[in-house]
């Protein structure tokens, strides 16, 4: 049974990707369908949803349409998600391979270095960095990829130690490939798995994390994100529900759907794990 076919099987795991897709196609039509900037006022603020043409989800405090924001956030949203959750596993792949592969005192001291990190909690981390760094997409992205390596590197390490020894690894040794190319070649490719459900999952954290931030007043000031519309909803919660409500509806979508695919991806990837739960 193909890859598609297994995933295909998990109907939680498609109905996130469709979700998913909505989401991405938010993000890709916003300039076009909201070519002004989200952040200018349009009409009178506190206009409810649907109470005047063109204004499907109402206007904000100022007088912003909130069906702008909400597409022009997906984008934001999605591409913190996406940079952030890359440069995580830029940093923990390697370090978890090649403390996995060479174990020992290499093993001890990179471990040792990975713990240091998870002993702080992550939101407290994230918000020193980011506002150490100033607030901007750059250094929320740098803040949420310095607290979400470690589990990566974990996994990895995990993998390559169970791995490591395997005949197809001792024969590579044999007829004397040298160890980067036994990681890069031999190991990594067989850790893709795991590491690929582990990146979908860390994706929704991100996001998570990232309107988290916004909400505290930590995100980029010159672009529009969910936490931040939640975050400025926050006082005026009582008189304009909607104002906190489509964008915590917007997170709390994105985040389903990628825990769903995060799932399925898991089932289709692995299964012979999906074979023994049954």
């Amino acid at each position: 049974m193909s890859f598609f076919a297994r995933f295909a099987q998990n109907r939680g795991a498609l109905v996130g990707l469709l979700i998913l897709i909505a989401i991405i196609g938010m993000a890709i039509l916003a300039p076009f369908l909201y070519p002004e900037s989200p952040w200018r006022m349009v009409q009178r603020p506190f206009l409810a949803p649907m109470e005047a043409e063109g204004f499907w989800l109402g206007t904000d405090t100022m007088g912003r349409d909130v069906a702008a924001g909400l597409m022009h956030g997906a984008w934001v949203s999605l591409l913190i998600g996406l940079v952030s959750t890359t440069v995580a596993l830029l940093i923990g792949v390697p370090l978890g391979a090649v403390a996995g592969y060479y174990g020992g005192l290499v093993d001890d001291g990179l471990m040792r270095f990975t713990e240091f990190f998870q002993t702080i909690p992550n939101f407290a981390l994230a918000i020193v960095l980011v506002a150490i760094m100033q607030p901007s997409v750059v250094s929320i992205v740098l803040a949420i990829a310095i607290v979400s390596w470690p589990p990566v590197a974990r996994l990895v390490r995990a993998e390559f130690m169970s791995l490591r020894h395997r005949e197809y690894v001792e024969a590579a040794r044999l007829v004397g490939q040298t160890n980067g190319t036994i990681i890069l070649r031999q190991i990594l490719p067989n850790t893709l798995s795991p590491i690929i459900v582990l990146a979908s999952l860390m994706v929704a954290t991100a996001i998570l994390l990232e309107s988290a931030l916004s909400f505290l007043g930590l995100g980029d000031p010159n672009v529009m994100s969910w936490g931040y519309m939640i975050g400025a909803a926050r006082t005026v919660i009582r008189q304009a529900w909607w104002l906190s409500f489509f964008p915590g509806v917007a997170i709390l979508l994105t985040v389903l759907a990628l825990n769903l695919v995060g799932e399925g991806l898991d089932d289709a990837l692995n299964p012979k794990l999906v074979r023994e739960r049954s």
